[in-house]
């Protein structure tokens, strides 16, 4: 199976974009040319080889084929990475590449500039799903519905509220993960045990310059405190378990005897290899699947954070494709349900019959102030 036949039935194309080989080379290079230009701007290295590696180092000239297998080798994509570059550059320049800088600084780092870039994209998937959830609900805010407890027929409750929880819950979630990313989406530049040593006392002067460069945040070295990306991992996690809640609810809505809402109907979707007469609710399958796998990934990071002392053995090795892996669910889920939730087909008449049939009248209590008070206390 390639990474395509397995990553894009999951996660969106843009969003495997953020994590591909390219880009991760790229954010490493942008890495080594920022650390060059802040220490040649505050005395570490001379101005002109900051120069030299600055025009020297070319991602382009990197294949990612040959990398991965010495990178396999090395136990750490910098160790061949930066051997590539001081060669690429050459001379003196070649070898003030990396200088003060460890493998770990650079793997965090181009991590958190993957995050950043992962996160705008799916803010913008997220939001959509809310914002259409939100729009459905004040559509059916006054539409009395059978509300469901235990899988069972209860009492009466809008069709909106249903909707406008769902709205709230992912709002929560995304107002947690921008949170997450604010805080800890920063640079790494600590050295080999975190000190900054061989900056010549400069070294937080140096991370505030390539952090500015670079477009994250500054912090002092994080290395072995992994809060941070258990934060973001975590919040990703919600965000997963909230789009499934919206998921499932919509599966069970559009089953056969009860068919009260069900998806649109998108051209080579939802369709069934051997019944031409279902009407599969693939997108929630999409969102379905990311729920199911995302506790196990969030729990990987939670097992990491007891790193020893400097510098972990497998700990912090492990985050990175995990941290992208969640991203890569996400994205498809929220990709998934903002057609869904756009789209999203109401059908009045199956509501009203099994309200009908549930004989328990039509008082739906406050449902229409609870959902403008849901909906009016979101954040933006």
């Amino acid at each position: 199976m390639s990474a395509l036949l397995r990553l894009r039935p999951a996660a969106t194309a843009d969003m495997i974009a953020v994590f591909d080989d390219h880009a991760t080379i790229a954010h490493a290079c942008a890495f080594e040319v920022a650390l060059a230009r802040a220490e040649a701007a505050h005395g570490v290295i001379a101005p002109e080889l900051a120069a030299a590696i600055v025009a020297g180092v070319d991602p382009a000239r990197i294949d990612p084929a040959a990398l991965a297998e010495e990178a396999a080798l090395a136990g750490t994509l910098a160790i061949p990475l930066v051997a590539r570059l001081r060669a690429m550059v050459g001379g003196e320049a070649g070898g003030a590449v990396h200088r003060g800088a460890t493998s770990q600084d650079v793997a965090d780092t181009v991590l958190m500039l993957q995050v950043r870039s992962a996160h705008r994209l799916l803010r913008a998937d997220g939001r959509r799903v809310r914002d259409a959830l939100a729009a459905q609900a004040r559509n059916h805010a006054e539409r009395a519905a059978i509300g469901r407890t235990l899988l069972q027929d209860a009492m009466p409750v809008s069709f909106g509220l249903r909707l406008a929880q769902a709205a709230r819950a992912t709002d929560d979630a995304l107002a947690m993960l921008d949170a997450a990313v604010a805080d800890h989406a920063r640079l790494q530049l600590g050295g080999a045990v975190g000190t900054r040593a061989g900056m010549n006392g400069q070294g937080a002067a140096i991370a505030a310059d390539m952090a500015e460069a670079l477009g994250l945040g500054t912090a002092a070295p994080w290395h072995a405190r992994r809060t941070g990306v258990a934060a973001i991992g975590a919040a990703l996690g919600i965000l997963i378990g909230a789009l499934g809640k919206v998921a499932r609810d919509v599966a069970l809505l559009a089953q056969n005897g009860i068919g009260e809402a069900r998806e649109p109907l998108v051209a080579g979707r939802g369709g069934s290899s051997a019944m031409a007469h279902k009407r599969n609710p693939t997108g929630c399958q999409v969102a379905l699947s990311a729920a199911t796998r995302a506790p196990g990934l969030v729990a990987t990071l939670l097992a990491g954070m007891p790193q020893e002392q400097e510098r972990a053995l497998g700990g912090w090795q492990a985050e990175g494709p995990v941290l992208a892996d969640l991203f890569l669910l996400a994205s498809g889920s929220a990709a998934a349900l903002a057609v869904v939730a756009e789209g999203l087909e109401v059908d009045e008449a199956a509501i009203a019959r099994n309200l009908a049939a549930a004989a328990v009248g039509k008082d739906m209590g406050e449902s229409p102030g609870i959902i403008a008070e849901l909906l009016d206390s979101m954040k933006d």
